[in-house]
């Protein structure tokens, strides 16, 4: 029974890890092709899901709300890289940095002006309930929710994965994340690539935006399970989609599988409460995991040639 618990334990995990590493790919999209860390990537992920909800409350049916959230989100990514980035593209990458924190708050300002600010279901259909024949035959309590929303995710992200690997554009954006000058003088249209790669990270926003919504509410907190992504790209590494694969993996299974061991052993050793370390966990990983390998399990080791 033990071992069974372990195992359920582990696979929830390792399905919210899915969840994690999509939401991860945004970030790792945006940084491979622009070098900027994009800040706003979990307000994105809040205001995809919010503006199906506003969609579905206006009336339109389910899918009419995520065909107009898609093209919200692509209009809004491609015109962020247009008048935000592109008017910065010389400026210091800390420039950049700040220009996505401000791009966050003006994304949590707006849309719950626009959408409402009000905590909402969001109903894909998809019923949150065990699935009967893991329940009957290995006494697991597995999501089916869970299953299907990690399914895919992992779709998604193999889908990405490939398009950026074995496509035209996927391979023009390998040559801009390199350098964007050599990229530039063999004739890559540079905004071309930063407004597809941006509008595909809405895209990403929009899915997660959905998942997370649908499972835990359409609610501001959303823009913190997006930055749950930070920790799985410490560990993947900023510029791989391996990497977001894998640290997404490491750190939805790690943070189940401590939530649930560790306060029991904490409280024997120290007394008091040890709850909600599935909130902290992630960030104590991720910051250990820097002290020993800063660059990440796939990122690329950094030489200054002096």
């Amino acid at each position: 029974r033990d071992m069974n618990f372990f195992f359920e334990v582990l696979i929830g995990g390792l399905l919210s890890g899915v969840m994690y590493a999509l939401v991860a790919l945004g970030f790792v999209m945006i940084y491979k092709a622009s070098g900027v860390f994009n800040f706003a990537q979990g307000a994105m992920v809040y205001m995809a899901a919010l503006s199906v909800v506003g969609c579905i409350e206006k009336g339109a049916p389910l899918w009419l709300a995520i065909v107009l959230a898609f093209g919200i989100m692509t209009l809004f990514g491609i015109a962020t890289e247009k008048f935000v980035l592109r008017k910065l593209v010389n400026q210091p990458p800390i420039a950049l940095f700040m220009a996505t924190i401000g791009l966050a708050f003006f994304i949590e300002g707006v849309a719950p002006l626009v959408f409402g600010s009000d905590p909402r279901a969001l109903e894909l259909g998809i019923v949150d309930e065990p699935l009967p024949w893991i329940l009957d035959n290995w006494n697991m309590v597995i999501s089916k929710f869970d299953l299907v929303a990690a399914g895919v995710a992992a779709v998604l992200v193999a889908t990405l994965a490939l398009f950026f690997q074995y496509t035209r554009v996927g391979r023009a954006l390998r040559a801009v994340a390199d350098d964007h000058q050599a990229a530039l003088s063999i004739g890559i249209p540079l905004q071309h690539i930063w407004a597809i790669v941006w509008g595909v990270a809405g895209f990403v926003g929009l899915v997660a935006g959905m998942m997370w919504g649908a499972r835990n509410g359409v609610q501001f907190a959303l823009t913190f399970t997006a930055l749950k992504a930070l920790p799985v790209l410490i560990l993947g590494g900023f510029t791989s989609v391996p990497g977001a694969i894998v640290g997404g993996l490491i750190i939805g299974a790690s943070e189940k599988l401590a939530e649930i061991y560790i306060p029991p052993v904490m409280q024997d050793l120290f007394g008091g409460n040890f709850g909600g370390i599935e909130g902290w966990f992630p960030y104590v990983l991720a910051l250990l995991f820097l002290l020993v390998r800063p660059e990440g399990l796939f990122g690329e080791k950094h030489i200054d040639r002096v």
